[in-house]
């Protein structure tokens, strides 16, 4: 199979309405690919993006509204929460299998690569603190550990389908995504900047929800911007293919040091760890009449609190007691030296919901009251 041009190139993104793939979606077609986009709901995407329409877990639907795409590279970058690690395993693993034998049929595809991330390397949350756990920074080279994880299944299920059809792939293990969309399950930019919205509204302080261990120790986060550059470098680079990469924006930082800075941004005053986790579920528990008022006198879109903040993400991943930091050498030794502060990371992305009308900006005076907002349509991946 040749290799195409760049103008020749068609990518499918399957979760294009979520974090990464949104960002893959606006970097792909400003490289000029042809981009296609699978997802459960309906197209809400701002790029050029001819939207498919499916039921992931649904082999016979997917073949047919597959049928005819022929992309020559897949971005996979979808998967659907549940309540148990074997459901998250049997659904996610089938879904990835799903999608790729619809594919795979059509011998178009060159290239695989999927998303997932650091808890490769811990475990999910029903066994992180009972599992040991590798140093860190964590390497890619460090072997799976003995404990079910779905991120497991979605490799097995991409190496068997390669093996198959004959494409190459990659694996990309990012941490804390930081990116734009709404209604994403995992969306902490986005979470954090209610949290300090509705702490300017109520007088309160901005107050860190996590760990000590994560207050105190180093940590690092992905930009999606990055993630969409570094999944594009490991599929059109052919010495970077057939391998999993960590991806983090190359920067460390201490959530102590950190959390100042975005209490700045949002205009609120910072308060600290202080002894124990005070999780978000909490903090926020019953604001979601608040939240409304605000986007009310601000005329936000979203008025909806549940479809622009995921407490129970947030909650989970800065209270973690261990720390957590990814080696990126193996990405650098093999050509890609793309960096991202991420500092900058959160605050493009405050500004970037304010213009959107997601946020209201820090200081923002109120308006008077009109029309009821009509609240976005969501899909998260």
């Amino acid at each position: 199979m040749s290799t195409p041009s760049r103008h020749d190139r068609r990518a499918l993104i399957v979760g294009t309405s979520g974090i990464a793939g949104a960002a893959l979606a606006e970097h792909l077609d400003d490289q000029g690919w042809e981009v296609w986009g699978l997802s459960r709901g309906p197209k809400r995407f701002g790029a050029p993006v001819q939207h498919v329409r499916a039921d992931l877990e649904d082999p016979t639907e997917l073949a047919a509204r597959l049928s005819g795409v022929r992309p020559t590279h897949v971005f996979y970058a979808a998967w659907k929460r549940h309540s148990t690690e074997a459901e998250n395993i049997a659904v996610n693993g089938t879904m990835v299998d799903n999608v790729l034998t619809a594919l795979g049929v059509q011998d178009s595809v060159q290239h695989v690569a999927l998303v997932t991330g650091l808890k490769h390397y811990i475990g999910s949350p029903d066994v992180q603190g009972r599992i040991e756990v590798p140093e860190t920074p964590f390497r890619e080279d460090v072997p799976r550990r003995s404990v079910p994880n779905f991120y497991y299944a979605q490799e097995d299920a991409l190496f068997a389908a390669a093996q198959r059809f004959g494409f190459t792939w990659s694996v990309h293990r990012a941490h804390t995504i930081v990116g734009h969309a709404v209604g994403n399950a995992m969306n902490m930019g986005l979470t954090l900047a209610v949290q300090a919205a509705l702490c300017r509204q109520r007088g309160e302080p901005f107050v860190f929800p996590g760990s000590g261990i994560r207050w105190n120790g180093l940590g690092d986060m992905t930009d999606a911007g990055l993630l969409a550059r570094h999944m594009t470098w490991a599929a059109t680079t052919p010495t970077a293919a057939d391998e999993a990469y960590n991806v983090v924006n190359g920067d460390v930082f201490r959530w102590r040091a950190m959390w100042p800075r975005l209490a700045e941004m949002l205009d609120v005053e910072p308060e600290g760890f202080d002894g124990g986790p005070r999780p978000l579920a909490v903090q926020m528990a019953g604001a979601e009449d608040a939240w409304r008022q605000i986007a009310l006198e601000h005329g936000l879109v979203e008025p909806d609190l549940h479809k622009v903040a995921s407490w129970w993400h947030t909650d989970g991943d800065l209270g973690r007691g261990i720390e957590m930091l990814a080696d990126m050498s193996k990405s650098r030794l093999a050509g890609f030296t793309d960096y991202v502060r991420t500092e900058d990371s959160f605050r493009r992305l405050f500004g970037r919901y304010v213009a959107d009308r997601v946020l209201p900006a820090p200081g923002e005076p109120r308006r008077a009251p009109a029309v009821q907002t009509e609240p976005v349509s969501v899909d998260a991946e």
